[in-house]
Formats: structure tokens, sequence, C-alpha cells
């Protein structure tokens, strides 16, 4: 499972992969299982060695810890939670391995000490265990889903901390369970590529092998954790203050309010603060996260700079990092941003969409109000149905950071929906058509220009042929009456279509005003 340089735990691994081959060529001789079992004994001696090893570097870590909390907590709470992960994991291995002996009836002996290593030749031990077929049977599933969650966890504990990477690629790597490619070169799952069909001795070594694995990953990732904290606290030097303000603008006579960070929250807490000449008392001004938090009055309109130090300590000696930021103050608002999203005019008879703002405040602190006035969906966004009347007053309403009120108001002209233009298969005003269209043709309005798209529907018209009576139409076609006329007429006689009824669709109160007229000219 290891990857990498060729450690001498590795060359173990390689070994035991070259004995198992022998084994197969010399059919599982008892010298074999014997080498197997002496495997097993090395990787158990190993596992315990760096187990204690393991177990004295979190002490020690854990004692720094409680000497210089400020430097080494965070370090040694991860390395902790590791250990603890750790200690799951490898304690659900061992059972998995006391699983093994007790189905193939294996016991170590008394006398020695030692498993009955020439006798596990058996192979059918784990395959009934975990595999079903080419499946693996709820035990086997639950061997996987251990492996993936106590990876899940390590990974959840090194984050994306890009100074892990290579922890956590060797991390990955060690613990890679993708499909193997076996040697007739078809890909086959990971747990029945290392386990399936091999004597118990091998499966059991191999476990132990896995423990192994979670031992020396423990090792590595404990003393990243400590070498880490060593990292940080000497680069300092290299991390820039940054001023975190909590809005981009402030109005006058209000105070500043924001942070400065040292670069990426440096886990090292500084010794002294001084923002604008003033030194800040730090039992106030750091938080958790070793941010600081700034509050000061800030100066008149125009921008301004923030100048102040940092002050850490570094190999017994004060390092000073300069902090630069800037922040700008506005006019305190004193008028509204009120406009429509059509014109500055608004119409009955239809939503008239606006858009309302006040210069610098959020929009859940702004109130609008007026006749037929309605909040819609979306900041600043309302909707306007024109009242009765020539004109529509919208009062709004800011309330300031302060608590302070902000009021404006807007006057806008109430405007009716202009008169439609009657259309005759689709043309308007004096058209030239043969009898036969004008038979044919479709009478309908549109609102020519209009700042809505409104849908028009027309539900009668009037037809004059010349020397004919005039002819009242339903709808938007012919009916007999006007096909008769049209028949009668002759070229160049005006066929006038008036008196068109027309309203908006799903807005039959409000009433349009009158369709102008088209007329029609005879053809051929």
């Amino acid at each position: 499972m290891a990857g990498g340089k060729l450690s001498a735990r590795q060359k173990m691994i390689n070994l035991m992969y070259l004995v198992f081959i022998a084994m197969m060529a010399m059919n599982m001789s008892k010298e074999v299982l014997s080498a197997f079992g002496l495997m097993e004994a090395k990787f158990a001696d190993s596992n315990s060695l760096t187990g204690d090893r393991n177990t004295a570097l979190l002490e020690d870590l854990e004692k720094k810890a409680e000497e210089k909390p400020e430097e080494f907590l965070v370090s040694s709470g991860k390395a902790k939670a590791i250990s603890d992960i750790s200690n799951d994991f490898y304690n659900y291995i061992e059972t998995l391995k006391v699983d093994l002996l007790k189905n193939g009836n294996y016991a170590v002996d008394s006398e020695t000490g030692k498993l009955p290593f020439e006798a596990m030749d058996k192979t059918d031990i784990l395959d009934e265990m975990w595999f079903t077929g080419d499946r693996l049977t709820k035990k086997g599933d639950a061997v996987m889903v251990k492996i993936e969650d106590y990876k899940k966890r390590i990974k959840d504990i090194l984050g994306k901390d890009v100074k892990a990477t290579k922890v956590l690629n060797n991390f990955e790597k060690t613990f890679n369970t993708e499909k193997v490619e076996n040697k007739d070169g078809k890909k086959i799952d990971w747990l029945d590529y290392h386990f399936k069909g091999f004597p118990a001795i091998a499966s059991y070594t191999k476990l132990t092998a896995m423990q192994n694995d979670v031992r020396v990953t423990e090792s590595n990732m404990i003393n990243y954790y400590m070498g880490n904290v060593l990292s940080d606290a000497v680069t300092l030097d290299k991390y820039k203050a940054i001023v975190l303000a909590d809005k981009s603008a402030f109005f006058a006579g209000e105070k500043f309010q924001g942070r400065v960070v040292i670069g990426k929250y440096a886990k090292v807490p500084p010794t002294k603060l001084v923002v604008q000449g003033e030194e800040i008392d730090l039992s106030k001004a750091i938080d958790s996260s070793g941010a600081a938090t700034l509050d000061f009055n800030v100066g008149n309109v125009g921008e301004h700079q923030i100048d102040g130090k940092f002050t850490f300590m570094e190999d017994g000696k004060p390092l000073e990092i300069d902090i630069k930021g800037n922040y700008v103050v506005v006019p305190r608002p004193n008028s509204a941003t009120i406009s429509a999203d059509k014109m500055n005019v608004v119409y009955r008879g239809v939503d008239n969409p606006m858009t309302i703002s006040f210069a610098g405040v959020p929009d859940n602190k702004v109130t609008a109000t007026g006749t037929g006035l309605s909040k819609a969906s979306g900041q600043g966004k309302y909707i306007m149905k024109a009242p009765t009347g020539k004109d529509v007053t919208i009062n709004v309403t800011a309330t300031l950071d302060d608590g302070s009120k902000a009021t404006d108001s807007k006057t806008f002209r109430i405007k009716d929906i202009p008169a439609p233009t009657g259309m005759i298969s689709g043309q308007t005003g004096v058209v030239k058509l043969p009898k036969r269209n004008v038979e044919v043709g479709t009478v309908g309005a549109k609102l020519d220009d209009f700042v809505f798209d409104l849908p028009i529907e027309t539900t009668s018209f009037k037809i004059k042929v010349p020397g004919q009576p005039t002819v009242n139409v339903a709808g938007t076609k012919m009916n007999s009456q006007a096909k008769a006329a049209i028949r009668r007429a002759r070229s160049g006689d005006n066929i006038t279509i008036f008196d068109i009824k027309a309203r908006i669709t799903g807005n039959a109160s409000y009433r349009l005003k009158n369709v102008s007229p088209v007329v029609v000219e005879v053809t051929n």
C-alpha cells in the first residue's frame, strides 16, 4: 500500500510479496508460511515501537501547548485528533485479525507465544466472510466503509492547508483503494485484489502491515504539526498586516469599524498593537483567530490612511510589522434615489416596476410608501399600480447605522395608456388590398411605441363598404354579411373598418381609448 522511496519498511513489504510469489511456486510450503509469520512478527514489533514513539511525541507537543498555548495549542489539538482517529482505525483492524483467527480456529501457543504459522494455510476464511461471487458481503462492505471513513476524517483535519499538500499526497498513496489491475489485465476491487484467495497467514500479515501504515501515518502527521508550528513561528516577517473594514465607506461622524489581520491569521499573537498613534488594549482587541478589532472615530469626508504597527516576539526579540490601510468617508445621505424602470411617469392599467434605494443604506433599512405602491421580489424592487388623479407621491425613509432617520419623496405624473391603432392583416392606416385579402383578413389593434408590451385582444368592429349598409362584426374575422358587402366593392373603393373595440388581455376592467380606424383601398 505504501508509495515513495524504498524505506526499510517498504523493502520489508516488497519482500513479503516476493515471498508470496515464491509460495505460489512452491505450493505453500511450510517454510513459506513460516516466513510470512516472521514478517508479521516484525511488523507487530515495529507497530509497538512506533506507537510508543507517537505517544511520546504527542505528550511532548501537549506539554508545549500547556506552556505556550499561543504557539502550540492549535497544532496540538489537530495532532491529538489524528492520534485518536488512528487508534480507532488501528483497533478496528485488530478486530479483523481476531475474527480471522477465530473463524480459522487458530490460537497463540501458550509456551512460545506465537501463532501456528505453518498451519495457517486456509484460503477460504476471509473469502467467505468478505466476498460472495464478484461482490462484497455486508462484512466486506463494512471493511471498505471503515477504510474510507478513516481517510475522510484524516483529510478533514488536514484541510486545504497548502503546506499539508505533500503529507496529504503521501497519505492518499498509502491508502489508495482504487481498483487494481490483476495479472490478466482486468481491474478488480481493491479488497478483492489484496485479500481474496490468500492463505490465512498472508491475510493476517497484510492486516498487520496495514496497521503499520496507520502508525507510520500517525507519526508523519504528528511530526508535520510539530514542524508546522515552528515554520509559523520563524516566518512572521513574511506576513503583511491587512486592514479589513466592515464596509468600504463611512459617513462623516461615524466610527470606523473593521479588523486588522496578519496575512493568513498567524497563530502567534502580538505583544503590542499601535493604531493611529494610540496603543490598543490587546486583551480586548485580539480575538481567537488572531485578528485585531479596530474602533476609532473617522475623519472628515475624503480618503484617509490607517497607520500602525504589530509587535511580535521572535527569537526573544521584538519584531515589528507595519500596518498600512485606507478608508473613504462619504457624506451622510439626505436624498433617495427613486426611478421608474420604464419612464419618469407611471401608467394606469399596468404594473409599473420601480427601483427605490437610498445611497449608502442597505435595502432592509429602507421603507417606501405611496398609494398603489407594493414591495416586489428583489432588492429595492417595487410595483406601482397607479391610482386615480394626475400624480402620485412616493415617500422614502432610511434608517442609518446610528439609528437616525433620513427621508425624501418624489412625485410622478400619472398617464393613461395611449389609444391603440387599428389594423388588418398586420397593416395600419390606409392600406391597399385585394377584396379577397380583406375578406379573410384579421382585424386587430396594437399600441405603437408604448413602453409596455401589453397583449391587446379585439372583441368587435364595424365595416363600411361604399354603397352598402354598415355591418357589425363580433370577434376579429369577417362574418358572412361583411364578406357579402366586400364582394360588391369595386376597384378603387375605400372600405372603412372603424369602431374597433379592444381590451387588455387579463385586465377587462381598464377601458382603453378609442382605437383608430383602418381604411382599405380595394385593388384588382
